[in-house]
C-alpha cells in the first residue's frame, strides 16, 4: 500500500465530469515501418508482456472516507487487461481530423477508479493521414495525473516503446494482487506518519530559507526581476468554465528550426522560442475575435525537479514559474527578447521555493474539502484567472522509437483543463520533430485546428523578424544571462552569495538535528 502525496492527491480531489484529471498522447505509427503487419491481437500481446515494466499498470486506487487521509495505491485484487485495451476504428476517411476528433472524444471521458487508471486504445484505419501510409494505427493513451508526470509519463510510454524495431527483453514478473484494506487501515497509516511528517518540517523550512536567500541575493546582485504573481493575468475567454466536450488538434515541426533560432539569438533557450511562437499564435487568435487585452497574457509552465534518484516513481515532481508571454508586444523578435529576460528570472523562483514539498503539511481532509467546493462550484470561472493557460514542454528522445516493430511517426500530448484554465498547450520532442498540441473544449477554443494554424504563421513570423534584424539588436543585455555567459563584474556579489548560503545551510542543518532530537 503506497500512500499518494498531497499533490498527487490534489488531481484526485479535483477531479469531476466536466473536468477529467488525466494526462495522454496520441502516437501514430507507420504501417509502412512493419513489413509484417501489425493486429489488435500483436499490441495486446505487446502490453501483456510489458505490464512489470510499470507499477502502475496494475495498480488501483483506494480512497479514505471523508478525505481523512490521501488515498493510496494497491496492487488490483481484480485486474483484467482487456479493460484497459480498448479497440476503435477511425470513420472514412481516417485522416487527420478525425484522428483528432476521436483523440477529443476518449480524452473527455473520466478514467474509472475502481480500476488501475489507464488505457491505450488502439485506433485502426488510419487511412488518410499524410505521411503515413493506408492501413496504419494510432494509440490513444490516457493515464491520471495521480500517477504520473510529464517525466514520469516518459518513462511510462519508454516502458512501452523499444529503441529499435526488435522488440526488447521482457522482464521477469512477479506480481501479486493485495486485498483491498479496510478503512481503519486506510487512516491510521497516515496518522503513524505524522511524527515523521514533523521532522521533515525543519528540512522543508531549511529549503524555504535557502530559497529565499538564493532570490535575495540574486536581486541584490541585479541578475533578475521577479516574474508575475499569480491573480496578476488578465481575463480572456481561455479562462471561462469549461464544458465536458473536448476539442484537441496536434501539429509537428522541423526541430532544427527551433535549434537555428537558438543559435541566431544569443542567450535563448529552445522553451523560450516554442513561449514565443505560443504567444504569437495566441495573439493573433484573440485578435481576430476583437479578444486581445492590452495586458499581457500570463503562462504557468510546470518545471521538473525529479532527480535521477526519483526514476521509476510514479507520481508528480514539479515546481512551475510563471511567464510573461508579451502578447501586448507586435513585433516578435523584442516579443522573443522579453520572454527571455522574463524565463531567467522566473526560474529562479520556481527552484527556490519547494512547492510540492510544503504542500505535504495541508491536512488531508482540508485539502480534499477546498478542491472539491472548488471545483463542483464552478469557481474556476468565476475570479481572476491565477494565470492564463499552462504550456508545458517534455522533452523526449532524439533517436527513433518503435511499438513492436513499427516505427513511432508522431506523437501529440494532452493534459487536463479545468474551470478557469481552458487551454493546456503540450510541447513534445522526439526524433528531431517538435509537437504542439492543443486541448481545450467547446466553450473556450472551439477551433484548435485553426489554432494550430496559427502557431505555423507565429514561427514562420519570427524567423523573418530574426533574419531581417541587424546583429545588434539580437544582443541580450548582459545582466539578463545565464551565470556562465556573465562578465566578471558579479563576480563579487555571487561570491558574497555562495558564502551566505554555505552559512544558512550549516544553521539549517543545526535546526533540522536538533528536531531530530
Amino acid at each position: 500500500m503506497r500512500r499518494l502525496s498531497a499533490l498527487d492527491a490534489s488531481f484526485i480531489y479535483l477531479e469531476d465530469d466536466h473536468s477529467p484529471m488525466h494526462i495522454g498522447g496520441v502516437y501514430l505509427m507507420d504501417a509502412a515501418t512493419a513489413p509484417k503487419g501489425f493486429s489488435y491481437e500483436m499490441f495486446h500481446a505487446h502490453i501483456r508482456d510489458r505490464l512489470a515494466s510499470s507499477r502502475i499498470f496494475r495498480e488501483r486506487l483506494v480512497e479514505p472516507p471523508i478525505g481523512l487521509a490521501h488515498p493510496c495505491w494497491i496492487n488490483d485484487p481484480g485486474f483484467q487487461l482487456d479493460r484497459h485495451l480498448p479497440r476503435l476504428s477511425l470513420p472514412a476517411p481516417g485522416g487527420r481530423r478525425e484522428l483528432m476528433h476521436v483523440a477529443a472524444h476518449v480524452f473527455g471521458e473520466v478514467l474509472d477508479r475502481r480500476r488501475p487508471l489507464w488505457s491505450l486504445s488502439f485506433v485502426e484505419e488510419v487511412n488518410g493521414v499524410d505521411g503515413f501510409a493506408p492501413g496504419s494505427y494510432a494509440m490513444i493513451s490516457k493515464v491520471h495525473h495521480a500517477a504520473v508526470d510529464g517525466g514520469s509519463g516518459v518513462e511510462l510510454m519508454a516502458a512501452l516503446l523499444d529503441i529499435s524495431p526488435v522488440p526488447g527483453r521482457v522482464e521477469h514478473d512477479d506480481w501479486q494482487p493485495e486485498e483491498i484494506p479496510g478503512s481503519l487501515a486506510l487512516v491510521g497509516g497516515a496518522w503513524a506518519g505524522m511524527g515523521r511528517k514533523s521532522k521533515e518540517l525543519g528540512q522543508v523550512l531549511g529549503e524555504v530559507a535557502r530559497g529565499a536567500a538564493r532570490i535575495y541575493g540574486a536581486r541584490r546582485a541585479e541578475r533578475i526581476d521577479p516574474p508575475p504573481t499569480l491573480l496578476s493575468a488578465p481575463r480572456t475567454r481561455l479562462n471561462r468554465a469549461v464544458s465536458s466536450s473536448r476539442t484537441f488538434w496536434g501539429t509537428d515541426f522541423d526541430f532544427e528550426r527551433y535549434r537555428a533560432l537558438r543559435r541566431q539569438v544569443p542567450g535563448v533557450t529552445v522553451n523560450d522560442v516554442v513561449l514565443c511562437q505560443c504567444a504569437g499564435a495566441l495573439r493573433a487568435y484573440l485578435a481576430e475575435r476583437d479578444e486581445l487585452p492590452r495586458k499581457s497574457l500570463i503562462a504557468m509552465t510546470p518545471v521538473s525537479v525529479r532527480q535521477e534518484r526519483d526514476r521509476g516513481k510514479m507520481g508528480n515532481q514539479v515546481s512551475a514559474m510563471l511567464a510573461d508571454l508579451a502578447t501586448d508586444e507586435p513585433d516578435p523578435l523584442r516579443r522573443l527578447l522579453r520572454i527571455r529576460r522574463g524565463t531567467t528570472g522566473s526560474k529562479v523562483y520556481a527552484s527556490a521555493m519547494p512547492a510540492h514539498r510544503i504542500a505535504e503539511f495541508i491536512p488531508s481532509e482540508t485539502l480534499a474539502a477546498a478542491a472539491r467546493v472548488y471545483t463542483r462550484m464552478r469557481l474556476g470561472g468565476r475570479h481572476r484567472p491565477f494565470f492564463n493557460l499552462i504550456i508545458t514542454n517534455v522533452p523526449g528522445p532524439s533517436t527513433p522509437l518503435y511499438l513492436a516493430g513499427a516505427r513511432l511517426g508522431a506523437q501529440f500530448g494532452m493534459a487536463p483543463i479545468i474551470d478557469g484554465l481552458g487551454l493546456m498547450v503540450v510541447v513534445l520532442t522526439h526524433a528531431g520533430r517538435l509537437s504542439i498540441s492543443l486541448t481545450s473544449c467547446y466553450r473556450v477554443v472551439p477551433d484548435p485546428d485553426h489554432l494550430a494554424h496559427l502557431m505555423d504563421a507565429a514561427l514562420i513570423d519570427l524567423e523573418r523578424s530574426v533574419a531581417a534584424a541587424p546583429a545588434d539588436s539580437l544582443r541580450i543585455d548582459d545582466e539578463d544571462l545565464p551565470d556562465a555567459e556573465r562578465g566578471d563584474d558579479a563576480a563579487p556579489a555571487l561570491q558574497r552569495l555562495r558564502r551566505a548560503s554555505r552559512d544558512l545551510d550549516r544553521a539549517i542543518a543545526t535546526l533540522d538535528r536538533r528536531l531530530r532530537e
